[in-house]
């Protein structure tokens, strides 16, 4: 019997086809991501009934990769908390340790950006373009606060690898001009492989009022809630996340990075927190790093023959301050205490619901204790707004006795006094922006992993730094490191695993190198050796203008005998000194460090670095925009400007026509009961208020606010003068004006205020109950 021409043809198509479709899979390549797709597995015929449909799969992690909970908590000290010997109770951390390991020879940058630029990258901050906190980027490369696409973070990694990513609370890692509502977003988290973001962009937020994006929209959770607090609502959206996570791919691994705002300015807790520590730390500084530094050879965490560093010279005594003073700087203490115990409880509360999911076992729990130490920018006494720092201005013991009990709540931007921060440096020198010391730049560190470390409640002394963070949370997973990216040849990760040390307390050091800079404070490990420079500046004085890092003093510690650098060695051991400085220079040109910048407050200058506003003169918006970062607002500080817009009343309105800044440090034009005003406040409690005296008819008006400035230098003061339809209906002085920043966290709202208002009389949201037309910024 003949066959027909055409079933032949399908015949020999069918083979051909079901031959080509059924390859095997090759072995995944997980260095190149995102992770090719594998060859096509549906068997394809002429008909149904010979064919079978395979769906792709979808791209898993390793089998028996760990959950990863990442927690980084802000300006803490090295002998802060309980679990390293301070006076502060943090159990949960401790619970942590007990179930696993605590590092005491962990490093990070000694200030915030950098530090976080480093964590999630595994590259120095330099490498990460990040060698200095957002607002403060210069073009150097080193410097521009620019992580590139070359630089992909764990949470790509592990996203592009099979897992869910979050993030939770701080950033401080978008720059200053990408921050707005206009992106750019690649360099925002869920740009960065973050799946979920849920926090703030800046390097500060009210714990009470915060400015907050849910991914890149922004948000204030705040409203209507009266008893709000930031701590709290990061840890509920973590939990809630996490159960959903689990409970829709169990099987799926998560990356959970959670970094609260405590400690760092604002010190905010509730009053039942700071209730708690009540007398705790009346008798002081000197005496509390006394009782911490004998805790901590009690419990291990240093060797028994380490030194307790002297307080510096520039630092008062306890003994020497007043009883006043005494008062007032013991409430900030006990304020950052009740902080750190309430941002304590709350991770707790996150671990607890990983807990009752029946993910403890396999969760590798990273709880870095601060991303630098104590920090010392809270001047010699204590603030109770920080920003009078950048402001090159004080507060006087009157007004901090006056703001006592405001202290820790929405109204302040508190911060405990320098010796504060030395005391909870325990046993170091220094504190947060020295990087040439230990109080700058050790954190404690605890790791657990019930699965993965067999061992409970031990120490482990290698030396080790932020970068190595990465690394470990990929040899963790089963992962190797990525040579390519989203199309994109990637910079090598420059940290060392720590998975070495899990199971081996006498492993030897696999960082043998590290250096340190930092507003030109700088330091280079090698080897068991520390060298670092004498501070350029004091970190509390916010000056600093640009010296010759060359001459320099510089001092040498040989720490694996002297494990608090107590004993300079630079005068015995002058070759020794030359040896180090040479190879921190080598290490300083191979990463980006180079050139070394000392200067501090001036970096804060808006005019240079990249603008959206660019040379504009005039800046024209419509009621309802807000949430406009400072630095890409009018840049009217230290000119001549104005706000005109067109208003139509029916009578008795109230409401903000534009503001920028808050309660501490910024400008409101608004109505109140028919009365325009102006509004300035000043950094350090000074305030000026012009009110028309009566109230403006029903009907259209044109309305103008002119300031005139006087000159003669930034921060000077000027004439106020407020006009309706050509007259003038209010005018007056003001003494002086904010010269750098109103704030790092309030913005520029028109037609209604977030955050906090910059005067009391009224309240956020203040939206104007008039109509109000374009409100136009002229600058001269």
């Amino acid at each position: 019997m003949n066959k027909s021409p055409l079933l032949g043809l399908t015949v020999l198509l069918f083979s051909a086809v079901a031959h080509a479709t059924t390859a095997p899979v090759p072995s995944i390549n997980r260095t190149v991501l995102p992770i090719a797709p594998e060859p096509n597995q549906s068997v394809v015929g002429l008909r149904s009934k010979d064919s079978k449909g395979v769906f792709p799969r979808p791209v898993t992690a390793p089998a028996g990769a760990p959950n990863v909970f990442l927690i980084m908590l802000d300006d803490v000290g090295f002998g802060a908390s309980s679990s390293f010997g301070g006076a502060i109770s943090t159990p949960n951390i401790q619970k942590l340790a007990d179930n696993g390991l605590r590092y005491n020879r962990f490093h990070t940058t000694a200030v915030c950006s950098p530090t976080r630029a480093a964590l999630i990258t595994g590259r120095n901050h330099h490498t990460a373009h990040t060698g200095v906190v957002m607002e403060m980027a210069t073009g150097y490369d080193g410097y521009n606060s620019l992580v590139g696409k070359d630089m992909a973070t764990i949470g790509e990694m592990l996203k592009l690898n099979g897992y869910n990513t979050a993030w939770f609370g701080k950033n401080h890692n978008v720059a200053d001009w990408e921050s707005t509502q206009a992106g750019p977003f690649d360099r925002w988290p869920t740009g960065m492989g973050f799946e979920k973001f849920y926090g703030f962009l800046g390097g500060v937020a009210n714990n009470w009022r915060p400015a907050l994006y849910d991914g890149t929209t922004p948000i204030e959770p705040h409203v209507g809630k009266p008893n709000y607090n930031l701590d709290y609502d990061l840890a509920d959206q973590a939990i809630s996340w996490i159960q959903m996570q689990k409970t829709v791919a169990p099987e799926k691994p998560f990356l959970c990075y959670i970094a609260p705002g405590a400690i760092h300015a604002p010190q905010h807790a509730t009053p039942e927190w700071i209730a708690k520590y009540k007398g705790k730390f009346d008798q002081g500084w000197d005496k509390l790093r006394e009782e911490t530094f004998a805790r901590q050879k009690q419990m291990g965490i240093i060797p028994a023959d380490a030194k307790l560093t002297p307080r510096p010279p520039e630092m008062p005594s306890w003994d020497s301050m007043s009883d006043r003073q005494k008062r007032v700087m013991a409430r900030m203490m006990e304020v950052a205490a009740g902080q750190l115990s309430q941002v304590d409880y709350n991770i707790g509360r996150v671990l607890q619901a990983i807990d009752d999911l029946g993910q403890t076992e396999n969760t590798l729990v990273i709880f870095i204790i601060g991303d630098n130490g104590g920090s010392g920018e809270g001047t010699l006494q204590g603030v109770f707004n920080d920003m009078n720092i950048v402001s090159q201005s004080t507060e006087t013991l009157d007004y901090l006795e006056k703001n006592m009990d405001d202290m820790g709540g929405w109204k302040s931007s508190n911060l405990y006094g320098v010796p504060w921060a030395w005391a909870t440096n325990t046993p170091f020198q220094w504190t947060k922006q020295v990087a040439s010391h230990f109080g700058g730049t050790r954190n404690g560190l605890v790791i657990s992993w019930p699965k993965g470390i067999k061992a409970r409640g031990e120490i482990r002394s290698q030396f080790s730094h932020v970068i190595d963070i990465v690394p470990t949370i990929l040899e963790a997973a089963g992962l190797p490191q990525p040579t390519s990216v989203n199309g994109t040849d990637q910079h090598p990760i420059e940290g060392t695993s720590m998975v070495y040390t899990f199971d081996n307390a006498k492993a030897e050091d696999r960082r043998k190198t590290q250096y340190f800079e930092i507003f030109g404070n700088s330091g280079i490990y090698h080897d068991g050796w520390f060298a670092g420079t004498h501070p350029f500046r004091l970190p509390w004085s916010g000056v600093g203008t640009d010296v010759d890092v060359l001459t320099t003093k510089w001092e040498l510690y040989h720490i694996d005998q002297d494990f608090s650098q107590a004993e300079n060695l630079a005068e015995q051991m002058p070759e020794k000194l030359r040896e180090m400085q040479v190879r921190f220079y080598a290490e300083a040109a191979k990463y980006n460090v180079l050139p070394i910048q000392t200067s501090a407050a001036e970096r804060f200058g808006e005019g240079i670095r990249p603008s959206m506003t660019g040379d504009r003169k005039t800046f024209s918006y419509m009621a309802g925009l807000k949430r406009i970062p400072e630095g890409t607002a009018p840049p009217i500080k230290n000119r001549s400007w104005s706000i005109t817009t067109d208003v139509t009343l029916k009578g008795n309105e109230s409401g903000v026509i534009a503001t920028q800044g808050g309660i501490l440090a910024g400008y409101a034009f608004y109505f109140e009961q028919g009365k325009p005003v102006f509004s300035y406040s000043f950094t350090n409690g000074e305030r000026w208020r012009f009110i028309s005296p009566d109230p403006l008819p029903a009907g259209k008006h044109k309305l103008v606010m002119s300031f005139t400035y006087d000159g003669g230098g930034m921060g000077k003061g000027g004439k106020v003068a407020i006009t309706a339809d050509g007259k003038v209906v209010a005018e007056g002085h003001i003494g002086r004006t904010v010269p750098f920043r109103f704030s790092t966290e309030e913005t520029l709202d028109i037609g209604e205020d977030t955050g906090t208002p910059v005067d009391l009389s009224y309240d956020v949201p203040a939206r104007f109950t008039g109509e109000l037309g374009k409100v136009v910024f002229d600058l001269q």
